[in-house]
């Protein structure tokens, strides 16, 4: 069985072996040591934390458990909010209208702004999933059971929430945005700028970058091409956000030029639709027919998130093998909050 749970301290040398494999333009999960042992760290401190009564620094790193055989698979997390300690950067597309009645001439000009619109704002981050378990809804499942965290612990987050997405760049880790307008300003490669992010050191983006409007059509068309659009191995992430009701309005990474996708937090499909229901531990008539359903407890430190198979929807109680329960770190009557995996 599959199961998301938060980070322990015991997942370190898992954690490095995923950051491995996720390659250039991944500045959340980077493959250093002292840098994924914070963030075991923070999440850790994050799901401990009671009584949270707004957002702040938490940081809710989880995981993607292979109970069969122990081996953790994927990540996948939540920020309650950005740009508190440092400041967050994001270029909005927007427009600037040139015009001489003289000449009659009236030109409306692309532009990109520096801004830090999403300061405070809750995100969605950290999500990745090894290669060989691409495959039977564990992607949708990785990507999903955030929702129902939020869902449950509503006060932990913003009303808005956004998912920066990874943007367009070749094997050898070249930005063609980069390449037309970073690289003027910074004098580095994309991959030194990138790893310096990750580290956490922004104060040069505020240092060189520039403050004033970039023209877009000054860009190369390569780099114009790829303003908004997503990085190939991030195409199924950004269409399940889709599905789920985010949307892009127009804001892109400074770097890469990968798009921000945003959505109102009630407006999800998954936190809107979900339920509180009871379990009743017993023997389910069929767990391998029917609809796909998510299933997450309602605890915090311990939150565990599974998927199951159902030919009925459930009423007012789903019941729930043993295994399941166990999995989900249950006891009979306990509540648990159910959703269904894809939107009808």
């Amino acid at each position: 069985m599959m199961v998301i749970r938060p980070i322990q301290q015991s997942d370190l040398d898992s954690l490095y072996r995923l950051a491995e494999k996720t390659g250039i333009g991944f500045t959340s999960l980077v493959a250093d040591t002292d840098i994924l042992q914070a963030k075991i760290d923070a999440a850790i401190r994050s799901f401990a934390k009671e009584n949270v009564s707004k957002p702040a620094n938490e940081d809710y790193l989880m995981v993607l458990e292979d109970t069969e055989t122990g081996d953790i698979v994927g990540t996948t997390g939540l920020l309650a909010a950005v740009g508190l300690d440092e400041p967050f950067y994001s270029y909005h597309l927007g427009t600037i209208t040139h015009a001489s009645r003289e000449l009659g001439v009236h030109n409306i000009m692309p532009t990109l702004i520096l801004n830090n619109d999403f300061t405070g704002v809750s995100e969605i981050c950290t999500l990745f999933l090894e290669e060989g378990y691409r495959h039977s809804k564990n992607g949708q499942l990785l990507s999903k059971s955030r929702f129902m965290f939020m869902a449950q612990y509503p006060e932990r987050f913003t009303d808005k929430i956004f998912a920066e997405m990874r943007g367009v760049c070749d094997e050898n880790g070249v930005s063609p945005l980069w390449e037309s307008l970073g690289r003027h300003f910074f004098s580095i490669d994309f991959d030194r700028a990138d790893e310096l992010t990750s580290l956490g050191s922004k104060q040069f983006i505020a240092e060189l970058m520039p403050s004033n409007p970039v023209y877009v059509n000054l860009l190369s068309a390569e780099a114009k091409a790829v303003l908004g659009q997503v990085h190939k191995n991030t195409v199924p992430a950004r269409r399940l956000l889709e599905q789920e009701g985010f949307r892009y309005e127009n804001y892109v990474d400074i770097f890469d030029g990968g798009p921000t996708l945003e959505a109102r937090v009630q407006d999800i499909r998954a936190v809107r639709e979900s339920r509180l229901y009871l379990a009743n531990i017993g023997q389910p008539k069929s767990t391998d027919q029917g609809n796909y359903y998510i299933v997450a407890n309602t605890k915090v430190k311990d939150f565990r998130c599974i998927l199951i198979q159902r030919p009925t929807a459930p009423n007012s109680a789903i019941v729930l093998s043993q295994d399941e329960a166990d999995t989900l770190c249950i006891v009979n009557k306990d509540p648990v909050r159910i959703v269904e995996l894809s939107p009808n």
